[in-house]
């Protein structure tokens, strides 16, 4: 029987867990959107949404350290910290989040209509030259019969996180069968994966599949874990080897058909997403240079090279005919590139200013650990584990991907970081100090993760109010208007792109920009000066976009209001839609 301290210490792990989902799933009930700021979920989500967190926390690493726990719970643990994190926004929202994902569900349905590429392409070409997780989830629709993508693609952030378990737990027992590492290093990366690219976009179905693909080349290391003769569940999973013995390893299934695997999941990424590839090249490139990688390494590495550049030379091509003289100006521009994605902060919301410097902080204190894990712990220098982690750094210093690139790298290292920290991280003797301590680090990344995967909720976070204006003008607007925005901070506006020339204020010249500060219509006329007289715009202002001028410092974060202040009191606009979140207004000019 289980009685006292060691019977409570017994019972925790399985009653931390359900009661845990038990509060968030409560917690969520009394959160009022309506209250976002500066620092969007963060300022709304109750004070039983963190006791959740903080239940999860304290269960895992008790499950994690009691043998006679079973790895369901561990297992069980990680989804429920997924759940938490990625399917909160799912379920207190009642439309789709983010812009992007908007974008890329116009996208689709483009493609469903034209029965393959998007028509009339325009700034829409580079999915026509990458197609590959469009076409995916066209075929699924056809094969169900729903009629549009947008009913799941809220879902993508958890479905995506959990699906990807299975390829990280692959990878990291082919260096260690230790299950405080294995499961460690899970909790980790779920504790720092804070960039966000797991919306429904191809980016974050490459992802899964670049992960993929490096679980499957590592498990087939000579130094792997679980090839007969490796090192067993020892933590220096790098001294032994699966043929230490020296004896040639013949040609199989055992060998050939993990091969196929990996290349048809290269050949996936490669029509698929336009940086993947090059981050599998550069990681397989940097897997490649100790001699004893270089059987399992090499036919992989050549096999997306070789795919990587027959889709360039001809899919491809239009692209990187279009952009390379950009290429070739930011390969002598490494610092700029590193720079480019590291934001002037000084337009944006106070708020935003401290999320900036805690993500920055998380990011460097990943990057320390792992250095650290190197340093204190000798046997994972013996591993590909190191390589790998470094392997994305290049990329950041050719190109700046918009900004982009310095987060993405840090996105393609982490699956190699975490384990790192969980290496150093476990204790050489079970000591409960060491434990407590772990935890802490871990719950402190966790801390910071929030901080930088819902501080901007307020802009992703679209009203139902929001969604039904943006769908009124889409439906009235006749084949030829323009559709004007202040920033692209809107759901549904790319729908029906091909008949609706756009206009985006934040991104017209800067003369433009900064008359919209003094003279709001004047500015409105010259950015909708090209189009043939008489042609009507409409001007859509909602929430979101005002939500953006104010926590990103894109313009000033009184533009939404003092634009529709001024075409309020204007002649010939006319308010088609309006409600508390949006208003929609039609301007027809007067010929000539």
């Amino acid at each position: 029987m289980w009685n006292g301290a060691l019977g409570r210490r017994l019972r925790a792990p399985y009653l931390l867990l359900p009661l845990a989902l038990l509060v968030w799933a409560l917690s969520l009930r009394t959160v009022d959107l309506a209250g976002m700021d500066d620092l969007g979920l963060l300022q709304v989500l109750p004070a039983g949404y963190w006791i959740a967190v903080a239940l999860l926390t304290a269960g895992f690493w008790l499950a994690l350290r009691d043998r006679r726990v079973r790895t369901r719970w561990l297992t069980g643990y990680l989804l429920g910290l997924i759940a938490v994190i990625h399917a909160t926004p799912s379920l207190l929202y009642p439309t789709l989040r983010y812009s992007w994902a908007w974008k890329h569900i116009a996208v689709l349905d483009a493609m469903l209509s034209a029965g393959g590429q998007v028509p009339h392409a325009g700034g829409f070409d580079i999915y026509n030259q990458w197609p590959g997780f469009f076409l995916l989830n066209a075929l699924y629709l056809r094969v169900t019969g729903l009629e549009s993508a947008l009913g799941y693609a809220a879902w993508a952030p958890p479905v995506v996180n959990a699906l990807l378990l299975g390829p990280l737990l692959l990878l990291y027992r082919s260096f260690s069968t230790d299950r405080g590492l294995v499961w460690g290093g899970l909790w980790v990366y779920y504790c720092c994966a804070w960039v966000g690219q797991d919306y429904f976009a191809p980016q974050a179905f490459a992802f899964l599949l670049f992960v993929t693909v490096l679980a499957l080349v590592a498990r087939q290391l000579p130094d792997a874990t679980g090839r007969g003769g490796g090192a067993g569940s020892t933590v220096g999973a790098g001294s032994g080897g699966a043929h230490a013995s020296g004896e040639p390893e013949r040609a199989g299934p055992r060998r050939v058909l993990p091969l196929l695997a990996v290349l048809v999941l290269e050949a996936a990424v490669v029509v698929s997403h336009q940086l993947t590839p090059l981050m599998l090249v550069c990681v397989l490139t940097a897997l490649a240079l100790p001699r004893r990688n270089r059987r399992v390494v090499l036919p992989a590495l050549a096999g997306v090279v070789v795919l990587t550049l027959a889709w360039y030379v001809t899919a491809a091509r239009p692209y990187l005919s279009k952009n390379l003289p950009e290429f070739v100006t930011d390969l002598s521009s490494p610092g700029g590139n590193v720079l480019s994605g590291l934001a002037g902060l000084g337009a944006a919301a106070p708020g935003q200013v401290v999320v900036a410097w805690v993500d920055r902080g998380l990011s460097a204190a990943v990057i320390l650990l792992a250095l650290a894990a190197v340093w204190r712990r000798p046997w994972v220098r013996r591993t590909a584990l190191p390589l790998a982690a470094a392997a994305p750094l290049p990329l950041l210093l050719a190109n700046g991907y918009g900004g982009e690139m310095i987060f993405r790298v840090y996105l393609f290292a982490l699956p190699a970081c975490a384990f790192l920290i969980a290496v150093l991280l476990r204790p050489a003797a079970r000591t409960g100090v060491r434990a407590v301590a772990a935890a802490g680090v871990t719950a402190a990344l966790l801390g910071g993760l929030f901080f930088g995967y819902y501080s901007k909720e307020n802009m992703n976070y679209f009203t139902p109010g929001e969604v039904a204006a943006v769908a009124r003008t889409i439906e009235l607007a006749p084949p030829g208007a323009v559709i004007v925005s202040v920033t692209g901070n809107v759901p549904g506006v790319a729908a029906h792109y091909d008949v609706h020339p756009r206009v985006q204020l934040d991104q017209e010249s800067e003369d433009v920009r900064r008359q919209l500060a003094t003279d709001p219509l004047a500015a409105l006329a010259r950015a909708t000066a090209f189009a043939p007289p008489g042609t009507p715009f409409y001007l859509v202002l909602n929430r979101a976009q005002a939500a953006e001028c104010y926590l990103t410092g894109v313009l000033p974060a009184d533009t939404v209001a003092k634009l529709g202040a001024a075409v309020d009191d204007a002649p010939r606009f006319a308010v088609v839609e309006r409600n508390d979140d949006a208003a929609v207004y039609r301007y027809v000019p007067e010929p000539g």
